[in-house]
């Protein structure tokens, strides 16, 4: 894999701390930003839990305006000091407990420690240090909670907060602790919503990577309930794209949903996938649904493509055969975090003893 390299001196660099940039979103949006911005200089703050992962950031491990600190945005001491020390000019958030079903059988406490204490704690080193000029809190459409099938309907900034899942309703926590420090003190916040990502080095406990490795291990693919549930999927270059306009020219204050207008239910894209490896639906397992599953998600972009000039520039019928080549080509990627963590999504066993018809 051909290294990313840059020794070229810029005058003027921009620090910016990313919290969270070992992930998928995280390090996808690190190598965007040392490619596409040489007047950068990154530090990654991360604290390298199970989906945590410096094989996703081979490629720029040794570049010059790149350097990494394991750490907790839940150590309120340690961020602080990172503060202190790198002074950033930018922040931006991606660091955050996601899976939802980790939330419903697992507990909720970690998610409350890194979405909710954790955002207060990079709130308040913004307070006490005061010279960040933005910062980005990448958050989910998953705060507004659920969507009819039958509804055309899509979220908006305006839409009121119904989360469904402990995960979301600690993400929408964190989300209105932005906009009360935002309120108060002015603080330079800019919280983003966005749809499903999929794309390459996305831990495989989420839907796309782990049918993906389901097929490669000879598996049938497990579907909730009657796999209908729908979401609006994005690539992770378009969202980091997003992000980028968002960190830059976002307005102070502002929420910026970002989706890219390409629903899917989850039934479509494990055909999709049974396709690519040239299985019917034989291949498929319907299993009791989940509790809480919200039904459909719609992002309405219009305000980031009107204000900041966005729009999603890679379609789904181009990127998901590439994703699945992705992960087919990167079998010592795959092997190096089942090492690490085992199963990847064990939850999905809970309830596959209790199969419905399709």
């Amino acid at each position: 894999m051909k290294k990313i390299n840059d020794k070229i001196m810029v005058k003027n660099v921009q620090k910016i701390l990313v919290c969270g940039g070992a992930g998928f979103i995280g390090s996808n949006f690190i190598k965007y930003l040392l490619k596409h911005r040489r007047a950068v200089k990154i530090l990654n703050y991360d604290a390298l839990t199970y989906s945590g992962n410096l094989d996703n950031l081979k490629e720029v491990q040794n570049h010059p305006r790149y350097k990494f600190i394991k750490g907790d945005i839940a150590d309120q001491k340690k961020l602080h000091k990172v503060f202190s020390e790198f002074k950033p000019d930018y922040v931006i958030s991606l660091a955050a407990e996601t899976h939802v079903d980790r939330s419903i059988h697992m507990g909720a406490l970690e998610f409350i420690n890194t979405n909710i204490v954790g955002v207060f704690n990079i709130l308040e080193a913004i307070k006490e240090f005061g010279n960040v000029k933005k910062y980005v809190q990448v958050s989910t459409d998953e705060v507004y909670g659920s969507l009819t099938l039958d509804s055309k309907k899509k979220f908006k900034e305006s839409s009121p907060f119904a989360p469904n899942a402990p995960y979301a309703a600690t993400k929408a926590g964190g989300d209105l602790l932005c906009r009360a420090y935002y309120s108060t003190w002015k603080l330079p916040v800019v919280v983003t919503h966005c749809s499903n990502n999929y794309g390459p080095y996305q831990y495989p406990e989420k839907l796309i990577p782990f049918f993906i490795l389901r097929m490669l291990e000879n598996k049938k693919l497990p579907l909730y309930g009657d796999g209908r549930n729908v979401r609006d999927w994005i690539y992770v270059l378009d969202h980091c794209r997003a992000l980028e306009l968002c960190l830059m020219k976002g307005g102070p204050g502002e929420v910026y949903n970002i989706g890219a207008d390409s629903e899917k239910n989850n039934l479509e894209i494990a055909m999709l996938i049974l396709k690519h490896f040239g299985r019917d639906k034989s291949w498929i397992e319907f299993v009791a649904d989940r509790p809480g599953h919200d039904r459909r998600y719609a992002i309405d972009s219009s305000k980031i493509r009107r204000e900041l000039g966005w729009r999603p520039i890679y379609s789904f019928e181009e990127k998901l055969p590439e994703t699945i080549n992705w992960y087919l080509n990167n079998r010592k990627w795959i092997d190096n975090i089942r090492k690490k963590t085992g199963v990847f999504n064990p939850h999905i066993d809970l309830w596959r003893s209790h199969k419905i018809k399709g």
